[in-house]
């Protein structure tokens, strides 16, 4: 705690124009050193890009289990600091393949790749949907704190339903859009209300993907948990209709598709019968595993209430078929948010007394595809979620010097505002929420995982804006998130040892005190009224007393 704290006061010193001792101006060096040195053995060559399931993966959680047992912290799984995760891994033979949508008796066939994608993550190569009841349900959302109900009133058991993205105005709502906007969201409630499959209608502009993108994913493998590792219910199929496509099938219904579009954004509106689909679809599937690395700190006096630090560890590994620089190092993403809690974890094994909450340090495989080892966790917690306060992530911390600002992905939701600004506060920065829409990064790291079982949760970014500017005015810091744009997964997302590393020290004394605060405290912090997470995190906390004596054993 005390090099931190040294190292913060330079930083401040150096913000106001006075002068820091030589051995305290030593200080955030040595801080940011040893961050540094992290990422500069996550993201060398020799880990080669850290791919679950490469050697790559055995070379970086080894490494993450030697550092935790170099700090002092206990095994975060019973006795092992690894837990296992086990994927399915589905390959869509598209030539095989087939889906037919009939109207009135006459049948379209939208050719895949071209017109539409599916795939199944049901586990089963060789999968046949029989002909079943085709219905539009609108934006397919169930929200009762907005009064809305897609779902009111209509038996989708055993149907295929046609989904628009994005969401209607409900009363009162911001300016970001929610999860209800998100595809993953309309595919988990159409299982949860037990429809067979499902096709969203494709919009470049509310996806924020192109549909030639979209179908080169969908080409590749597509990972999923195991079904019986995986309590939702899940879709027989899921896919997507490019928009040309969707507007013949809504021509050959009798409607246009500007007019569903209008009706569906209207309260009251039904669901519309548009004709059948069926499908086959030929795979091949194979089981795959890799592990979360888990390390934890027991509390002293509640060890089975937690706070989490996330980050993920996995890249993209090495694509040896690629010439050139085939390794994607992912220094920023993410071997700067593994780096960071680490050096968080350092400080909590130093910090005297010790925190009476446990403190849980996660690093999880898989959020490249698709968030599957945070998804895990939050399947299997080592704490149960209703037991845990908080889950602090970090994904792809760019340095970029002294910095006027802390931005967090996700400000607004959660009573955790409160302890996060205090902390910014002390330094003298400004709060502020990311600066794109938050249907966008809210929704693509860890924190979502924990976030979807209604444990409040913060996306740490740091500094954004710099104190710095070139001759011309432009904001360095701001050029520093331009620059990695233009190097996101790609194989040049590689160590620099030109970073500016001076506001590092800064950023993680922000992380360690909001989780210091919450694990040295009684609070429960909850999301915010009219939030989809509000009534996740109600029902899971209601279902118990909140903890008030010590307790003698942590799972």
């Amino acid at each position: 705690m005390a090099r931190r704290l040294v190292g913060l006061l330079a930083f401040l010193c150096s913000l106001c124009g006075a002068a820091a001792p030589a051995a305290d101006a030593a200080r955030p060096a040595l801080g940011a050193a040893e961050w540094t040195s992290h990422v500069q053995v996550l993201a060398s060559d020799a880990f080669g890009g850290r791919g679950p399931g490469t050697d790559g993966e055995e070379r970086t959680v080894n490494y993450l289990r030697e550092q935790f047992l170099s700090l002092g912290l206990a095994p975060g799984n019973g006795e092992s600091f690894f837990q296992p995760v086990r994927v399915q891994v589905t390959t869509l033979d598209p030539a095989a393949s087939t889906l037919r949508l009939t109207v009135h008796g006459a049948t379209q066939s939208p050719a895949l790749g071209d017109r539409a994608v599916i795939g199944t993550s049901s586990g089963q190569e060789d999968l046949s949907l029989p002909s079943s009841p085709l219905l539009f349900i609108g934006h397919g959302i169930h929200a009762p704190e907005h009064e809305w109900d897609d779902y009111r009133g209509v038996d989708v058991q055993g149907k295929t339903l046609v989904i628009l993205l994005g969401e209607p105005r409900f009363a009162g709502s911001g300016s970001h859009l929610s999860y209800y906007a998100r595809a993953s969201y309309k595919y988990e409630e159409a299982a949860r209300h037990g429809a067979l499959a499902v096709l969203l209608v494709h919009e470049e502009e509310a996806s924020g993907v192109a549909w030639s993108e979209l179908a080169s994913r969908w080409r590749q493998q597509q990972y999923d948990l195991l079904p019986e590792e995986n309590p939702e219910p899940r879709l027989r199929m899921r896919g997507w209709l490019r928009d040309e496509a969707a507007r013949s099938l809504f021509k050959a219904a009798g409607w246009s598709l500007s007019k569903a579009r209008a009706a569906a954004g209207r309260s009251g509106f039904s669901a519309m019968e548009l004709g059948r689909f069926e499908a086959h679809l030929k795979s091949r599937v194979f089981v795959a595993a890799s592990r979360n690395v888990i390390g934890k700190l027991v509390g002293t006096k509640f060890p089975n209430e937690a706070v989490v630090y996330s980050a993920h560890w996995d890249h993209l590994g090495t694509h040896p078929n690629e010439p050139g620089d085939n390794i994607y190092n992912g220094a920023i993403d993410n071997a700067t948010g593994v780096a960071s809690v680490l050096e968080i974890a350092a400080q909590f094994a130093a910090q005297d007394p010790k925190p009476e909450r446990t403190v849980l340090f996660l690093l999880p495989t898989l959020e490249e595809e698709g968030l599957l080892g945070s998804k895990y966790y939050a399947a299997h917690p080592v704490v149960p979620l209703a037991n845990t306060v908080a889950d602090i992530n970090f994904d792809t911390v760019i340095p970029i010097g002294p910095a006027r600002d802390f931005v967090v992905v996700g400000l607004g939701l959660s009573a955790l505002d409160d302890v996060v600004q205090s902390a910014v506060a002390r330094q003298g920065r400004i709060l502020s929420a990311e600066g794109s829409s938050e249907a966008d990064h809210f929704f693509r790291s860890d924190h979502l995982s924990f976030a979807r079982a209604g444990v409040p949760v913060l996306n740490l970014r740091g500094g954004v804006h710099s104190l710095r500017t070139t001759s011309d005015s432009e904001d360095l810091g701001q050029s520093a998130w331009n620059d990695f744009g233009a190097r996101y997964h790609r194989p040049n997302d590689a160590f620099d040892p030109h970073w500016d590393l001076r506001g590092i020290v800064a950023d993680l004394e922000i992380g360690y005190a909001v989780g210091s605060a919450l694990a040295s405290g009684r609070e429960w912090p909850t999301y915010r009224e009219g939030t989809f997470f509000r009534g996740l995190r109600d029902a899971s906390r209601g279902a118990i007393a909140a903890p008030s004596e010590p307790q003698a054993t942590v799972r």
